[in-house]
């Protein structure tokens, strides 16, 4: 094997991509992850911004059973398994080797349409007997908080929903730090 690796100069850079352009590859028109569920297009932008202002800092509605969520840095990597869940799982888990199944983005959403959303997916997910979903959270900052809301909510729900084995942040194809790796128990079945 040689060790000196080729480096393409312009003129095979160009050759290259005339030939994707004469096979009809075009580029992407965009790079975001398609998690495979559309979400509501009826509510206008000024409704959905009224309804998430409408949530006050002191409604439970929404929180975990606590009635508290620790807030998360937008750039922060989320990361919870059980005790019991092998280490190479985990890492399998880290490094996107489980291929996502099914995906939910919660991008637009208020805060409580995106727990209703996040709560009927893990269910839909786990009924259907889904191994490992990507839950798309952004990492936008609040209306009336410091922090990301949609983030910090599911990384407090997630720990809290039975069927949840692991999570961890995505890998960058995937979403980065704006999006979740979920390993889910199936019925009957460990992890």
């Amino acid at each position: 094997m040689d060790r000196h690796r080729h480096h393409p100069d312009d003129e095979d850079i160009d050759a290259f991509r005339q030939a994707l352009r004469e096979d009809g590859v075009r580029p992407l028109a965009t790079n975001r992850a398609d998690p495979g569920r559309a979400r509501p297009r009826d509510d206008s932008t000024a409704e959905r911004r009224a309804a998430a202002t409408s949530v006050g800092q002191g409604s439970a509605s929404g929180r975990t059973s606590d009635g508290r969520v620790e807030a998360v840095r937008p750039s922060e990597a989320l990361d919870f398994a059980l005790p019991d869940l092998p280490w190479r799982t985990r890492q399998k888990l880290k490094r996107g080797r489980f291929g996502w199944e099914e995906g939910l983005d919660l991008h637009g959403y208020t805060l409580e349409e995106a727990r209703a959303e996040l709560e009927a997916f893990l269910r839909d997910a786990v009924a259907a007997q889904r191994r490992c979903v990507l839950i798309v959270h952004g990492k936008a900052w609040g209306v009336t908080s410091d922090y990301p809301v949609i983030k910090s909510h599911v990384n407090a729900r997630l720990r809290e929903w039975p069927s949840v084995v692991a999570f961890c942040s995505a890998t960058e194809i995937d979403g980065g730090t704006g999006a979740v790796y979920v390993l889910l128990r199936r019925r009957g079945v460990e992890p």
